[in-house]
């Protein structure tokens, strides 16, 4: 099937500000360098936000990851579970129709969607409330036939319970998910034969069921404020780092994420006496953070600072800017950040400290560890003493540019 993004697209994207906390934090799961892996988690985040996938969100996306559109885009339009269309505001109903599904009633359901909904899957609803669509086996084959709306499953579902849950989240309200026929789980309706020392009698719904009754609306678009963000590797990272290294470690930029629930940062290594001089990183103390080259972030968001701020300028020398697209890793819309930033010649980036790189690093907004995970100061001091590198080479030659 080919898959396309829709025609009619919105101007912009942005995640909530708890949504792009969430994400931001997401990306420190992975080794520096290696963000890109954080691209279905990020975008999966993107369409409960919006419920379907736009390209501004997809390019948003690449932008946090320092990836090419194109592989957001590969990503995408890869895997089904992303929608590229607009679904209803209201929900969007997938049926399974695969095999044990199939064979006890599921063609029915979707008829019900054809009826009420609309006549072709992916199409809006009339009031652009609901949208639907037949998908492969979700996983309940027991509990045969079943659909999923929103983030929970409807099962052991009949033709008019498919109805009356469309007219029920038309009207407002969301339906108890689970079974539809009373069952707890997926044992015999009549109740266990065996095993009936773990007959539940608990709770009145099993776990999954009773977790979206306690949040209450489950078929509502995700703002991030649903659940506390916690960030447990980052407590593994931070010890990992506190013990001394094996093999000295290639440069890389000092990186901290601060969030309303905890900071955990991994300090660079350091003489005793440097040790001494550095003022304690803590939450409290944001401008000591400062001091010891921690991106920390202010009560609006904006970054204060990183590293050491290189020297900049306020234009190129006469004879124009270097071309910087020529290092891997700079295309077009990075040159120009650069130059934003003072930055028009190899030999600037190619004198940079360890320190200033962090600083350049943390304030390439959207390309964030790209000077140190493509070695920028090699490839600039070759190409400012008039050297070839192997990618300016292809790129004079074959004419492409970076992402």
């Amino acid at each position: 099937m080919l898959r396309r993004l829709h025609l009619d697209q919105p101007e912009s994207f942005a995640f909530t500000s708890a949504n792009q906390a969430w994400a931001e934090a997401q990306i420190t799961k992975y080794p520096e360098g290696r963000q890109a892996s954080a691209i279905i988690p990020l975008l999966w985040r993107a369409q409960e936000q919006e419920g379907w996938l736009t390209r501004p969100a997809i390019e948003h996306v690449c932008e946090m990851l320092g990836m090419a559109y194109i592989r957001g885009l590969e990503v995408a339009s890869f895997y089904f579970m992303f929608q590229l269309q607009p679904v209803g505001s209201v929900a969007h109903i997938q049926v399974c129709g695969t095999t044990s599904c199939m064979i006890c009633g599921a063609e029915d359901l979707m008829a019900v969607c054809k009826n009420k909904i609309a006549a072709k899957p992916h199409e809006l609803s009339a009031d652009g409330k609901f949208s639907w669509e037949e998908v492969e086996c979700l996983g309940s084959c027991a509990n045969a036939p079943m659909a999923q709306i929103g983030k929970d499953y409807y099962e052991d579902l009949t033709t008019e319970r498919m109805g009356e849950i469309i007219d029920e989240l038309a009207a407002g309200r969301v339906p108890t998910p689970g079974p539809q026929n009373g069952r707890y789980a997926s044992e015999p309706l009549n109740g266990l034969t065996t095993l009936t020392e773990y007959e539940s009698g608990k709770t009145q719904y099993n776990a999954s069921v009773q977790l979206a009754e306690d949040i209450g609306d489950t078929v509502k678009r995700i703002d991030g404020t649903e659940v506390p963000l916690v960030t447990p590797w980052q407590d593994k990272a931070a010890n990992t780092a506190s013990k001394p290294p094996a093999k000295p470690k290639m440069r890389t930029a000092p990186s901290a994420l601060v969030t309303e629930t905890k900071a955990k940062v991994a300090p660079a290594p350091a003489s005793e006496a440097q040790s001494k001089a550095k003022p304690e990183r803590t939450k409290a103390a944001p401008d000591a953070a400062v001091d010891a080259g921690v991106k920390v972030e202010n009560d609006a968001g904006a970054a204060t600072g990183a590293g050491k701020k290189p020297r900049t300028m306020k234009a190129p020398r006469k004879a124009g800017p270097d071309d910087l697209k020529m290092i891997k890793g700079v295309g077009p819309k990075l040159e120009a950040m650069l130059h934003e930033l003072g930055f028009y010649h190899f030999d600037q980036i190619a004198n940079w400290s360890d320190a200033e790189v962090a600083w350049v690093d943390q304030n390439l907004v959207g390309f964030k560890g790209r000077v140190s995970r493509d070695n920028w100061v090699e490839q600039a001091s070759k190409l400012a003493a008039n050297e070839e590198t192997e990618f300016s080479t292809r790129a004079k030659k074959d004419g492409i540019y970076n992402e």
